[in-house]
């Protein structure tokens, strides 16, 4: 099981804290957060990229950041590929699922899924090393349950089809309110935030 800090709104203090104490991981949602955390921090663990990422901040992403958890499109994809090739990198990413199919969120649809990594897999500077989702938000942890069992369907199915350039190694999903639940159904990467840090501040 590995431990991502989910460390937006935190100061140094609290994520060096965090890292001190073992967390397998920092993940930020936002680019500009990062950038400025990351001499404060610094490399001792992975950096995940754990929000939507634009395409236009994917070059500053490939510097900061030891994984991308939220690629949900071919020309996503692409851009991350191209990028970590001009700095000689392979960059491990993991594919966003849309599992409640909201309008509001970014990630693949389910059923879209494994067309779109049956159309990247090839590229040469990305590796494809699991699965993510975030899953709809509800106040009671259970009712998220349907979403992650959809997401690790499909992380089973791309398993069984064996591409080449495709690990199926981590299922990332499970949040503070919903990590215990998010295990029970196959999660190996959990992001935490609430239940490490407290309450978060506003930016």
């Amino acid at each position: 099981m590995e431990l991502v800090a989910a460390a937006k709104t935190r100061n140094a203090e609290e994520v060096n804290a965090a890292v001190a104490a073992g967390i397998h991981a920092i993940g930020y949602n936002y680019i500009q957060e990062a950038e400025r955390m990351r001499p404060l921090v610094g490399g001792t663990v992975p950096w995940h990229m754990i929000g939507h990422l634009q395409r236009n901040k994917v070059k500053k992403a490939v510097e900061l950041f030891d994984m991308i958890e939220t690629i949900d499109s071919e020309r996503l994809a692409l851009e991350v590929d191209k990028q970590s090739a001009a700095v000689g990198k392979v960059m491990p990413v993991l594919i966003e699922i849309n599992s409640g199919k909201e309008s509001n969120k970014s990630g693949v649809l389910p059923e879209n899924a494994i067309g779109l990594i049956c159309r990247i897999h090839h590229l040469s500077h990305l590796t494809i090393v699991g699965l993510m989702t975030m899953g709809p938000r509800f106040g009671n942890p259970k009712y998220a349950r349907p979403y992650y069992r959809i997401t690790k369907r499909i992380f089973d199915e791309i398993r069984q089809v064996e591409l080449p350039g495709v690990e199926m190694r981590y299922l990332s999903m499970g949040m503070s309110n919903s990590y215990q639940i998010a295990i029970a159904e196959g999660a190996n990467v959990i992001h935490i935030g609430t239940a490490l840090f407290g309450e978060s501040r506003k930016k």
